[in-house]
């Protein structure tokens, strides 16, 4: 009988558990607020590149709250001379609010593809760190196409890579079928059973299209359905290991956003 009874309240606690889950709204709700864009201009105020990216941290400070945001590195590299970063919070509801950011540090080279990125907003709401991907995991995925209107689209992690075994790329890369477009390097991808960060839009496989009799010869680069390159949530870890900024984000699939008392 007390066996019996152990197997009943497991199974109705697995049950409950069932019926504790988020819906997609509050999914969606835990997920679109820590979705920014990024916009780089001249000081002329010249729009000279935009991107997306993810808050990862708060911190308060004297009058202020400290916002700590995730992008892609080749957004923000090379912005020697009158160039200046913003970061807009708040896309998803309506226009959004504009704020100043300093780089803290990028690297844009292979294999690696971050930029962290500091400034000020009381509308920081960081998003939750995930765990790592697992294959055929439903996810969505978060950017700003072109520059324009925040875009949410879905799919599922398509390939797991795990590298030959030696060196840095031993380390897990991703790939998920949700189409993106440019603009959409840095936007957060997200599993979507509770909304945890799992990774960042690293680019995505082109096709080039040529216009066949034009004089001058033209192309364009469009993107391929389906491959998405993924950065992991482990590789972000890493980079901010490197630049000192460990802490920002806390252990995989500990689900609880980092801020600062």
């Amino acid at each position: 009988m007390i066996a019996f009874a152990i197997v009943v309240v497991l199974a109705s606690g697995c049950g409950l558990a069932q019926l504790w889950e988020p819906s997609r709204e509050e999914v969606l709700q835990r997920i679109l607020p820590s979705a920014v864009q990024i916009v780089v201009e001249q000081r002329e105020g010249r729009r000279v590149r935009t991107g997306s990216g993810v808050v990862l941290a708060s911190r308060p400070a004297e009058r202020r709250v400290d916002c700590f945001v995730l992008t892609a590195g080749h957004t923000v590299s090379g912005l020697a001379g009158e160039k200046e970063v913003y970061v807009v919070f708040g896309r998803h509801g309506r226009q959004g609010d504009r704020a100043p950011a300093a780089v803290i540090a990028y690297r844009d080279m292979p294999g690696i593809d971050l930029a962290l990125l500091r400034t000020e907003s009381d509308r920081c709401a960081p998003a939750q760190p995930g765990g790592q991907a697992l294959l055929g995991e439903a996810v969505w995925v978060v950017g700003f196409p072109w520059g324009r209107s925040m875009t949410l689209t879905s799919g599922i992690v398509s390939q797991i890579s795990f590298g030959d075994g030696s060196g840095r790329d031993s380390g897990a890369r991703l790939m998920v079928d949700a189409q993106v477009s440019y603009g959409s390097s840095g936007g957060g991808v997200f599993e979507a059973r509770r909304g945890a960060l799992i990774g960042v839009v690293e680019g995505y496989s082109t096709a080039r299209v040529s216009a066949q009799g034009a004089n001058p010869a033209w192309y364009i680069d469009v993107p391929v359905p389906g491959q998405t390159f993924v950065t992991p949530i482990a590789d972000v870890q890493r980079f901010l290991a490197d630049i000192s900024y460990a802490n920002l984000v806390g252990a995989p699939g500990s689900g609880a956003p980092l801020s600062w008392p």
